[in-house]
């Protein structure tokens, strides 16, 4: 794990890599479409997540003295989402974090696989000696009921309705569940 953690980057690097890949807009790239909905999208949570005390004081009494790493990629829209809020909240209480690009190297995805799919975001809470502690994602429970509801009867809840739901949940929610689901784990 300690190789994963020394080949990943810091949230502004990250940031630049998106602001990167909206410019470059690689022909052989799918993800196109989705780097500058990702790039606004991660902004919008920049400018509107609030660090919230009680669960830093949640966080102090659990004495966690490890490393956050998240497997991400600027343009997945649950990424965008959550990965900010996730790494300011851990970054503000001194607990070094940093982001693996999934597609730079499957190999660590591909031990954290969700129902078989490499989703991310994945966070994965490391201990001082850089073994997994716990893991979490691609996404808050409430964001998982969303996509369950879709994937069980589509014609009753269309793809649409999904998508907006659960944009409409997150510009919300800041990431707050998010980071209450990642300390039930530490």
């Amino acid at each position: 794990m300690k190789n994963y953690w020394n080949a990943a980057i810091t949230f502004d690097e990250y940031l630049k890599e998106a602001e990167l890949r909206t410019q470059l807009q690689n022909p052989e790239d799918e993800h196109n479409e989705y780097y500058e909905l990702g790039l606004q999208r991660m902004n919008r949570t920049l400018k509107t997540v609030k660090i919230d005390e009680k669960q830093l004081e949640i966080l102090k009494t659990k004495k966690f003295h490890g490393k956050i790493l998240i497997i991400s990629e600027p343009w997945c829209g649950d990424a965008s989402a959550t990965v900010p809020a996730v790494v300011k909240f851990f970054e503000s209480a001194g607990i070094e974090t940093r982001i693996f690009l999934r597609d730079s190297d499957v190999s660590l995805i591909n031990q954290f696989l969700t129902d078989g799919a490499q989703s991310v975001p994945k966070v994965l809470i490391l201990n001082e000696d850089f073994s997994v502690k716990n893991s979490w994602g691609p996404r808050p429970k409430y964001g998982s009921e969303l996509l369950r509801k879709f994937k069980e009867n589509p014609e009753t809840y269309p793809r649409e309705d999904f998508y907006n739901d659960l944009q409409v949940y997150y510009a919300k929610n800041r990431g707050k569940d998010a980071v209450d689901e990642l300390l039930e784990l530490i």
